[in-house]
């Protein structure tokens, strides 16, 4: 009955039935969660009210003016976009006023050519919060005819109404966005929480498997620990976005470098690991760093370490070369059993990076080679 009665017009409405209209405008656009959604409910329920023939919505776009829905007897402007400053709906934004045309064609303000086609004679065009305006509401009459102060008022009602409710559509929008990132932290941190424990049961694991004595375990226990919880701040520091190898093998083998003169080197390009790669490469080089510390270059005065790396770019994507070579240590002999250091690097870290690694056991020194294709683990910065 409200939509019979619109569209014979307002002045067949009492104030109670308007004031009613009204409310229940005001009480859809409060339950609209998108753009759309107030969109479909404005040019619905304000054609409804005021009788009018066609009803646009139209949003600002910066500089333009886009038709984003309507409700006509016949197509209007759907899906176009103007100027500001060559349409009504922008004179109405960017003058904040609502402006009212009893005869499009008489007014200096229309595009007549835009119109032409149309059946429009005379229209009503509201901005949408006019202190700043983000949008319009036009009302269309396919006669000549003086819109009435009801009529403006109404639509202006709706307008204020329509602010308010894009308003609720951003701030649902931001909550809505706010709790799905809760919820992707909160599976990140689950994710992270699950592989420190693999991690450590692993650890916990492969060093008593080996540990030759109670002491001896918690020496290596408590060292590779402290190593993965080095790994963990290096990458908390970086948001948990990819890190860069030097800053890996840099502070894997902090702990190692000598006091009174430079015994550790280590050059190369800009590479960057993925944040599980991350971890995996400064457990393997603080395994090496140990097993040189212990038995290696870094056992005796003038022993020295350098770890290399270079881009092998014959072939594409691209292969990293990485190389640790120790000299000036002790003579090297091949050990009788693989240690949890030599596991790590050949198997692994080789296939952490889906590549290939090799320790040889040279009398001078223990040089470790791994080659490794770029990938999006592995990848120059």
């Amino acid at each position: 009955m409200l939509e019979a009665a619109a569209r014979e017009g307002m002045s067949d409405q009492g104030p109670r039935d308007l004031t009613f209209a009204l409310v229940e405008i005001i009480e859809a656009l409060s339950a609209a969660r998108t753009v759309e959604d107030v969109a479909a409910i404005v040019r619905t329920r304000a054609r409804v009210l005021s009788g009018a023939d066609g009803v646009t919505f139209v949003m600002r776009d910066g500089d333009e003016c886009a038709y984003l829905d309507e409700d006509a007897v016949a197509p209007l402007w759907k899906g176009l976009r103007f100027p500001m400053s060559a349409c009504i709906s922008g004179w109405a934004m960017l003058n904040g006023r609502t402006a009212v045309v009893p005869d499009i064609y008489a007014d200096p303000r229309i595009p007549h050519d835009a119109y032409r086609p149309t059946f429009v004679r005379s229209l009503v065009m509201t901005p949408v919060r006019p202190q700043d305006p983000l949008a319009a509401i036009g009302a269309y009459w396919a006669e000549q005819r003086q819109p009435t102060a009801e009529e403006v008022t109404a639509l202006e009602v709706i307008a204020r109404a329509t602010a308010t409710a894009l308003a609720n559509v951003q701030a649902y929008a931001t909550l809505s966005e706010n709790l799905e990132r809760r919820k992707l932290l909160i599976s990140e941190l689950d994710h992270r929480c699950k592989n420190t424990l693999a991690a450590v049961q692993s650890i916990a694991d492969q060093t008593l498997r080996r540990a030759s004595s109670p002491a001896h375990f918690v020496e290596a226990f408590n060292g590779r620990i402290g190593a993965l919880a080095r790994a963990h701040e290096l990458l908390t520091q970086g948001d948990w976005g990819h890190a860069g190898l030097a800053d890996v093998v840099g502070q894997a083998l902090t702990p190692f470098c000598g006091v009174g003169g430079l015994r550790i080197a280590v050059s190369g390009p800009e590479i960057g690991l993925a944040p599980e790669t991350a971890v995996a490469m400064h457990m393997t080089v603080h395994e090496l760093a140990v097993n040189a510390m212990k038995y290696g270059a870094l056992s005796v005065e003038g022993g020295r370490l350098d770890v290399t790396w270079d881009i092998d770019r014959r072939e594409e994507p691209g292969a990293l070369e990485l190389r640790w070579i120790e000299r000036g240590g002790p003579v090297v002999a091949p050990p009788d059993r693989r240690g949890f250091g030599s596991r790590l690097i050949e198997q692994g870290m080789a296939r952490e990076l889906g590549g290939e690694a090799q320790i040889v056991f040279d009398p001078e020194g223990v040089q470790v080679l791994l080659r490794a294709p770029l990938s999006a683990r592995l990848a120059l910065a």
